[in-house]
């Protein structure tokens, strides 16, 4: 009987990047044998490169702009290499301040580019909840442990188990999800935002839409996710509501009310 796989624990707003540089390939499990192990190594590469680039542009991030840029160059030509190239150019030429106000602006404000996979598949029914669960045990079944920084479906963080995992069952989830992810390409390029660059690379690794993704992606955009007010747990209740169009402030969910103590405690703190 073979061991368990070592559990891999990652925060998503926290990436380590010079072991991204270092080590490129970081799978746990076999590739299929159609791809040679330079293309195994550029696909992880790229699959790494997205996940990365798509986290908030925080103090770390920023402050490796440059190394990510380096390994951008290292990728074999391709479609994917062109896209990341791209994006690679424009954020070394940004002031952080303004990374992320266009971070802000085109992940947490517009509801048509969240990176919520499961919402534009399940929008606000209790299906949402139970993808998320099954996409827990998806990464905990494959030894993955991704610490609970973001919720399961965070595009970041999906991206970084299809590096980890394969493109068998680890870029199932993107596969699944390939209208969604064509929704946010859609989105990000309606608002000529440099990040369509990274899910454009994104895309290309994905086989290629059907009439019926389209269709599909469409009707997504004219009518929105599926709705259900009541019954949902705590994974669904992201992004309720109807999809805001580009430019829309969509204010943050509200914070659940604070509960208090049934009886007094002991302790009395003042004001703060």
């Amino acid at each position: 009987m073979s061991a368990a796989p070592n559990p891999v624990r990652t925060n998503p707003r926290s990436p380590s990047i010079p072991s991204l540089v270092r080590t490129r390939v970081r799978a746990a499990v076999r590739r299929p044998g159609r791809l040679t192990p330079e293309e195994a190594e550029a696909r992880t590469l790229v699959l790494r490169l997205c996940s990365l680039l798509l986290q908030y542009p925080d103090a770390e991030l920023t402050a490796a702009r440059e190394a990510l840029a380096a390994a951008v160059e290292t990728l074999p030509a391709s479609p994917a290499a062109a896209e990341l190239s791209a994006f690679a150019g424009w954020l070394t030429g940004q002031e952080p301040d303004a990374l992320e106000r266009h971070y802000v602006e085109m992940f947490d404000l517009r509801r048509r580019s969240g990176l919520y996979l499961t919402y534009y598949l399940h929008g606000d029914t209790r299906r949402r909840g139970m993808a998320l669960l099954t996409l827990n045990q998806r990464y905990r079944a494959a030894g993955w442990d991704t610490d609970g920084g973001e919720l399961p479906d965070h595009l970041p963080v999906v991206l970084e188990f299809a590096a980890l995992a394969g493109p068998g069952a680890g870029e199932a989830p993107l596969r699944q999800h390939r209208r969604g992810l064509e929704l946010i390409h859609r989105a990000l390029t309606d608002a000529d935002s440099p990040y369509r660059h990274v899910l454009g690379a994104l895309l290309t690794l994905l086989p290629p839409p059907s009439d019926a993704d389209r269709a599909a992606v469409d009707q997504l955009i004219a009518e929105g996710p599926p709705n259900e007010d009541v019954g949902l747990d705590p994974y669904g209740t992201y992004g309720q509501g109807e999809f805001a169009p580009p430019g829309t402030f969509v204010p943050p969910m509200p914070a659940p009310p604070t509960r208090m103590p049934a009886h007094p405690t002991s302790r009395t703190e003042g004001p703060r």
